[in-house]
């Protein structure tokens, strides 16, 4: 092995800030000792970050236990709030809901999925919905919260959750936390970036006060721009607008109108949809639509309207392309976050993919030499986590009954990736449901957009059929009565909050 390629890293240099480059600095600061490696982050005040990430999916808690974060103590420098799941409104035909929670369904029973023997029992008996064997589902709709009894046997086990969150207070305490560490800022603006002349390889980057910052490894975390990614290393982008055709948003806070609901609420508009986030302090909002089927002063006039609270300001436009990267790690560059692919925050993910590039970074960790299989793997990982979060969100889209709007005909008609086509006509056929290659969704998921958004299978699971009705019926109502008496001894989610995290 030549000592070329056996050289450790010494010098790392993330340009960008915002929730990708803070998160990428916390974690390589959490994993490598700074007297070994010296990390920089160059960014500056003049460039604005996105921000919008506010609610997230329980995955985030695993990265947060990785920095070895106190749950309270992030919950009060955040301003959050908890979250059990989110609310679809109007997505399958106006005037429709349904609700996509964190955790199980009920219980399986004798390996078979429990969703299997609740639609037997739905064929004979109606009236029930599946959300009714959901502790998560149960607790947010009655505004309340608990954190999980880690006893497996308990009810209260069942309980899953993330968080609602101020993502610029979030990026804030994670430069605290990576400074505490060793980790060096930066402020300033790139307006150079050099390249060793055989290979390619990033070498340096020049500030605009004349600052020279050589490195071993970059990491891209420059938004939409993708400084390095694309416009040094030109990298190609994978566009999935013909899927995703939502390319706008208008974001604005507003003030509360309550006590802060324990979930998200997303609403379904005539040309997209619209994000309702509670933090502590107020509420978060957004609205995303397609720029072909809705003016801005449209959009703007459709946001306000829907605001529970008094605005905070003045909306703020964000345009954006759905897709990635071909390659999100080139050469000695990696693209964290925006600037490596962006799928529109409807079921909270973008948090997660930034979390993901991050662990699969580390968990492929090479020298300096960044052998080509260590990138390679790299990069299908990363594209596959980003296929199978585009098929989770383009369901949303194409499993509607809407035919009120140019986007929703559109959506409705429109040809989808084989792998979700096969997805939805395999759940058809009897419900059934796989998960694939470490995937984010898990069966609840797809199950609770599916039959929220009334995909029904033609016949009942074979097995289950023979099932003798009275049974499940009998275990079916065990399993709701347990719940529902955990549900009412539950606090409510503020007086949760206030004892928990906000009175410190």
């Amino acid at each position: 092995m030549s000592e070329g390629r056996s050289r450790p890293i010494k010098q790392i240099v993330i340009v960008g800030g915002g929730s990708a480059g803070w998160m990428t600095a916390a974690a390589l600061s959490r994993m490598l000792p700074a007297h070994a490696v010296r990390i920089t982050l160059v960014e500056s005040e003049q460039i604005g970050t996105v921000g919008v990430g506010e609610a997230t999916i329980p995955d985030v808690i695993n990265f947060n236990a990785m920095l070895g974060i106190p749950e309270a103590e992030f919950l009060r420098e955040t301003n959050g709030t908890f979250k059990l799941g989110i609310q679809f409104v109007d997505w399958s035909r106006i005037g429709t809901s349904y609700f996509h929670p964190f955790g199980q369904f009920g219980v399986d029973m004798n390996g078979i999925d429990f969703h299997q023997y609740w639609l037997r029992h739905r064929s004979i008996q109606t009236g029930s919905t599946i959300e009714d064997y959901s502790l998560s589902a149960m607790a947010a709709k009655n505004g309340k919260f608990a954190l999980p009894d880690p006893n497996p046997r308990s009810v209260m086990s069942h309980i899953r959750y993330a968080y609602h969150f101020d993502a610029t207070s979030y990026a804030a305490y994670l430069r605290r936390y990576a400074e505490k560490r060793g980790v060096h800022r930066k402020e300033g603006k790139v307006v150079q970036v050099h390249q060793d002349g055989e290979t390619g390889f990033l070498t340096a980057i020049d500030l605009e006060d004349g600052t020279g910052l050589e490195g071993d490894l970059f990491f891209d975390c420059t938004g939409f721009r993708g400084l390095l990614i694309g416009q040094t290393l030109d990298i190609d982008f994978n566009d999935w607008s013909h899927w995703l055709v939502c390319d706008t948003a208008q974001t604005v806070a507003c003030e509360h109108a309550g006590a802060p609901l324990p979930y998200t609420i997303s609403t379904a508009k005539s040309a997209g949809w619209q994000w309702r986030i509670p933090t502590r302090n107020r509420t978060g909002n957004g609205h995303i639509y397609s720029s072909l089927w809705m003016d801005d002063d449209t959009a703007i006039d459709s946001l306000l309207a829907d605001l529970d609270g008094k605005p905070l300001g003045d909306p703020r436009k964000i345009r954006f392309r759905t897709g990635h990267r071909q390659r999100f790690w080139e050469k000695n560059c990696v693209a964290i976050g925006l600037s490596g692919g962006f799928l529109e925050p409807l079921e909270s993910t973008s948090l997660y993919l930034i979390q993901e590039g991050i662990s699969k970074f580390l968990a492929l960790f090479p020298s300096a030499g960044m052998p080509a299989t260590v990138r390679d793997e790299y990069n299908r990982q990363l594209v596959k986590k980003f296929e199978q979060v585009r098929d989770f969100i383009v369901l949303h889209y194409k499993a509607t009954e809407r035919d009120d709007s140019a986007l929703w005909d559109y959506c409705r008609t429109m040809e989808i990736p084989d792998s979700l086509e096969e997805r939805i006509q395999l759940f058809r056929e009897a419900g059934r449901i796989f998960r694939y290659e470490d995937e984010l969704f898990s069966k609840p998921s797809w199950i609770a957009v599916m039959l929220g958004q009334n995909v029904w299978p033609e016949t009942v699971d074979p097995i289950v059929s023979t099932v003798e009705p009275s049974d499940i019926t009998r275990s079916l109502h065990s399993m709701t009565s347990a719940m529902s008496g955990a549900v009412a001894k539950m606090e409510t989610h503020q007086a949760f909050l206030q004892k928990y995290a906000w009175a410190g």
